[in-house]
């Protein structure tokens, strides 16, 4: 009820839904950069999708100059105001001002006549010119606003780009939002297009810079950080919540059933309350566990966390739901020690016999399984050669036999090539890293698509023990 959908294929996807109705947002640009489509296409969709009656307010352009402009996109505007759903006025700043301001004036007159909900005006940058100082510019603006707030129309103020900061600060500081749009150099050769929401009131914003295109149906909008969607794998596939609220929203559900997800870490970074998490949701999800742990993250560490999320491992592994492969001589639980698969002391061809025949009679037709891989340790003990050469196969094998996986790794101790081709295999990459006071965490990689910006990672006193933030 309290959004206003912007017509912008994209834009709203930053502000989860559209505009906050009844708000007057401020679109500052260069020349070039599109203002003029953006503020038309907000009012030809609110008219022709949702029926809204919009008013566009022009200083500068004649009403058939637009008419033709907007025709080549595809949007009839003189058929909309046979309709009643569109108004396009072109008439100077000072009588706009008086009349707006005059309560039986012009335009509100028309904006009773088509009960208008949407107003665009190009360009609030020619008030100035009328204004017999600074203050009464400002003065003029809060008006304005006040005005366009009182009628609960939600509008577009155009503005050409400030030519300073504390311009731009003062029209920023009294619209409900503001929007920056801007052409930059690309590439040396090429020049790119960005749209900024740098405030927006009543709405959570994806922030950034994004990169839109003028197409031949308008603007559209291309979120940052966005990839394309993994449709093969998200068709049809359950999914299983990591118990983390934030990352569950961005990978739409959390970790789909059959994908490999790798959470890369540096030594740093606490990752053990995430693991837990995840491990935990798994169970209570009905998978069995199949944990291959690292040095850094013992048994009795994994025992302690599975505890704090209310689950026991004893009792797992006398369920025969979870089992472990153990590349180090340290004890378990004693209820765990059946559930063993000591592999220390191998070489790499026992080893990977061991991989292939014993672990794969203990999964194969036994339901659903979690594989949680320590990496880290498969390298430490295997060598690189060995992770690059089988984990390729195992990741396949892996998700052949409808099984879950998440490996623990490091990338910056095992170099770019690897990296690359290790977030190559991966249908998941989740970043995780200390940087000064504060550890971060960042979806860099998803089947859905989403690359998410860096989220500070804070502790809590309840499970999961950790949010996003």
């Amino acid at each position: 009820m309290g959004t206003v959908p912007t017509g912008v294929r994209g834009l709203d996807v930053l502000m989860e839904g559209g505009f906050p109705r009844g708000s007057t947002i401020m679109v500052e640009g260069a020349p070039g950069t599109g203002k003029t489509t953006l503020g038309m296409q907000f009012l030809y969709h609110g008219a022709a999708m949702d029926g809204e009656a919009g008013i566009y307010v022009t200083f500068e352009e004649f009403p058939d100059q637009l008419y033709r402009d907007m025709l080549a996109l595809g949007w009839d505007l003189r058929k909309l105001e046979a309709e009643g759903l569109l108004r396009v006025i072109s008439m100077s700043p000072d009588i706009f001002l008086e009349q707006i301001i005059d309560p039986g004036g012009l335009v509100e007159k028309l904006i009773r006549e088509i009960d208008c909900k949407r107003v665009v005006i190009d360009s609030i940058s020619l008030f100035r010119y009328g204004a017999a100082d600074e203050e009464g510019h400002r003065r003029m603006l809060y008006r304005l606003r006040n005005i366009l707030r009182r009628m609960d129309l939600t509008s577009l103020l155009i503005k050409e780009r400030g030519t300073t900061r504390e311009e731009t600060g003062f029209e920023a500081y009294i619209a409900d939002g503001f929007i920056q749009l801007q052409l930059k150099q690309q590439m040396d050769k090429y020049r790119v297009r960005t749209l900024e929401i740098l405030k927006m009131r009543g709405r959570r914003i994806r922030e950034g810079e994004h990169v839109y295109r003028l197409t031949d149906d308008g603007i559209r909008l291309i979120p940052a950080r966005s990839m394309i969607e993994d449709l093969a794998l998200l068709n049809g596939q359950e999914k299983v919540p990591t118990g983390i609220g934030v990352l569950d929203e961005l990978l739409e559900g959390g970790f789909a059933q059959e994908s490999v997800y790798l959470l890369d870490t540096n030594s740093k970074a606490n990752y053990k309350y995430l693991i837990a998490s995840v491990l935990a949701n798994r169970v209570r999800a009905g998978d069995k566990v199949l944990a291959l742990l690292s040095s850094f993250l013992t048994p009795q560490d994994l025992n302690k966390m599975l505890a704090l999320q209310g689950l026991s491992m004893s009792e797992m592994a006398q369920e025969d739901r979870i089992f472990f492969i153990e590349h180090y001589t340290r004890p378990y639980p004693k209820d765990c020690e059946p559930n063993v698969m000591d592999v220390s002391g191998l070489d790499n061809l026992a080893y990977r016999r061991i991989v292939q025949e014993k672990i794969g009679t203990l999964v194969e037709g036994s339901g659903n399984w979690f594989i949680y891989y320590d990496l880290n340790t498969v390298i430490a003990e295997r060598g690189k050669d060995y992770a690059t050469k089988y984990f390729a196969e195992d990741s396949a094998g892996v998700k052949a036999l409808g099984m879950t996986m998440m490996v623990l790794c490091n990338f910056s101790e095992i170099g770019p090539e690897v990296s690359a081709f290790l977030e190559r295999t991966c249908n998941g990459v989740i970043r995780t890293w200390v940087d000064g006071a504060y550890q971060y965490m960042q979806v860099i990689k998803s089947p859905n698509g989403v690359i998410s910006e860096p989220y500070v990672v804070e502790t809590t006193a309840q499970a999961p023990f950790m949010r996003l933030i």
